[in-house]
């Protein structure tokens, strides 16, 4: 039930961000809003509230706000022209094309200030396991150990030792420990190491010879660092997207590791949602942020592709033919049909597959 309950309030969330923004600046603009839906297909309940119509509908995979004149087979009377969609100048259909993903960038920024400030489940700074003959162990370090301060940084999670490692280049850090009811002071050396990063590229780095221990800590910063790192997060959370997305197009990642569609991320919810409701909310986040995103790529039917088509429809100084648009959106109805398949092919084989394959063993035996 836990996993069902964190996929919709997932999928709720995003798409009522993204359609949020539609809505809001469409609104703003004097744009008519027909329906405001949350979900495709059957309406299971809805209202119309002056203009436009609020429904919640069957089938949750996302969302949508039908804006009058958007479709350019709707018939409109001259009079009517000023709150249709497609009449109003590119400086006025742009924002609202562009509503939706910033909608999901705010709610990330907004989500992870209130992860960071409320505090998050992290690995605390405590040695699980020191390597034999690592610097680590030459310098006298021991399971057990918390690491108090690495030169005059104070170390309040695990993740906080890795950039200072790295950043040292080999030079020698001076250690704060504790062991027990004793402070004690050390001095270890970096030793240069080759690993792969999660981009599978081989990288220089350094290391101590250590590992976590399995002890967790809540740590939390003051709102104005929150914020800060909320900004820095979401940046790096749409970096990481496009690399991986360009790697994956190289064939120098693996799609079958790295590709997720509604099975993966209402798994990873159910999962982080059994750890607690901050985690779900962290995943929520960078979902936001990356759907915001990949929204945003120049592809017909997404919100990019038709991004596009204004801009050339800003540089021939005059809007696109019906025909030459339908046959647009088609060949975007193909782009995104041949991507859910591949990654329902992608999910079945990585996650369903071996399932299905136990549960037949098991009704042979």
């Amino acid at each position: 039930m836990i996993y069902i309950l964190a996929f919709l309030w997932v999928f709720g969330i995003l798409v009522l961000s993204h359609e949020l923004g539609h809505f809001l600046v469409a609104k703003l603009t004097g744009v008519k809003v027909l329906k405001f839906s949350v979900g495709f297909g059957s309406k299971l309940i809805g209202k119309k509230v002056g203009e436009t119509e609020y429904q919640i509908s069957a089938f949750p995979l996302g969302g949508y706000v039908k804006l009058f004149g958007f479709n350019p087979e709707e018939k409109i009377v001259e009079k009517e022209r000023k709150k249709a969609f497609r009449y109003q100048p590119i400086r006025k259909r742009m924002p609202i094309i562009v509503a939706g993903s910033l909608s999901n960038f705010i709610l990330g920024i907004l989500l992870f200030s209130i992860v960071y400030s409320v505090g998050t489940r992290e690995i605390a700074p405590v040695v699980g396991e020191v390597i034999k003959g690592s610097p680590a162990q030459e310098a006298g370090i021991r399971p057990g150990d918390v690491i108090l301060k690495m030169n005059d940084t104070e170390i309040a999670k695990w993740l906080d030792i890795p950039s200072i490692v790295h950043e040292s280049e080999g030079r020698t850090l001076q250690l704060v420990l504790k062991r027990g009811v004793e402070t004690i002071t050390t001095r270890v050396t970096p030793r240069a190491a080759t690993v792969k990063n999660i981009f599978n590229q081989e990288i220089k780095t350094y290391q101590l010879g250590i590992s976590a221990s399995d002890q967790f800590v809540r740590y939390s910063e003051p709102i104005p660092e929150a914020i800060g790192k909320s900004f820095y997060r979401s940046w790096f959370i749409a970096k990481v997207t496009v690399i991986s997305i360009v790697k994956m197009i190289q064939r120098a990642v693996p799609a079958e590791e790295n590709v997720g569609g509604p099975y993966t991320i209402g798994k990873m919810a159910g999962q982080v949602a059994q750890v607690g409701f901050i985690e779900l909310v962290r995943l929520t986040a960078v979902l936001s942020i990356s759907i915001g995103l990949i929204n945003l790529f120049p592809i017909p039917i997404l919100d990019g592709g038709y991004l596009l088509l204004l801009a050339v429809e800003g540089i021939r100084r005059k809007p696109l033919s019906k025909k030459q648009i339908q046959v647009i959106q088609f060949i975007g109805y193909l782009i995104i049909m041949l991507l859910i398949s591949f990654v329902l092919y992608i999910e079945f084989k990585r996650e369903l597959f071996p399932d299905f394959i136990k549960f037949f063993q098991q009704i042979t035996k």
